[in-house]
């Protein structure tokens, strides 16, 4: 039987990995929120690790300024039905598998998330240091999220009818920066 993700209690969520893999030290607190709420999202699904599409549910259903680059309307309301689909049908496919798309380069291994996962979130605290800020945000992790284009959060945008490119074009013209 593969290994799950563990069940962890407040006082354990809030520790630091004393190897250092752990990047929560680089996340602003409504990001670290948005990871955990990707792990109850996981862990309920039967998933092995958080990946990249757990953590787009987490981020859409959390952060108004994700939805707002996003935009309102049928668009959204399809792309959070892909996401809410994905432990009934869409997405079965995907469990018991590792995401890994193979199209970034890998990062350190975090316990519990899928390489991918991993590496959107490295991403993300590296696009939160070139914009001058401490820690990373939502909008930082949504245009790291939409930089692989063989991401599964990159499939259910496409599948929603969302071109990956152009959010990363609104995220990355600053038309959209996250407040800090």
């Amino acid at each position: 039987m593969q290994p799950r993700i563990s069940r962890q209690s407040a006082g354990e969520q809030d520790a630091r990995r004393p190897d250092g893999a752990d990047h929560d030290d680089r996340l602003s607190p409504e990001l670290a929120s948005v990871v955990s709420g990707a792990r109850r999202r996981a862990v309920r699904d039967g998933d092995r690790q958080i990946d990249t599409a757990h953590l787009l549910h987490s981020l859409l259903e959390s952060d108004p300024e994700v939805r707002a680059v996003l935009g309102d309307g049928p668009q959204l309301a399809r792309l959070l039905g892909y996401l809410v689909q994905r432990s009934i049908g869409y997405g079965l496919r995907w469990q018991g598998t590792v995401e890994d798309s193979g199209a970034v380069p890998a990062v350190a291994e975090i316990a519990g998330l899928s390489p991918s996962a991993a590496s959107a979130i490295d991403r993300a605290g590296g696009r939160a240091v070139r914009r001058g800020a401490v820690l990373a945000g939502g909008v930082d992790l949504l245009a790291a999220l939409v930089t692989d284009p063989g991401a599964r959060a990159v499939e259910v945008l496409g599948r929603a009818g969302v071109d990956a490119e152009a959010v990363l074009a609104r995220v990355g013209d600053g038309q959209v920066e996250p407040r800090s």
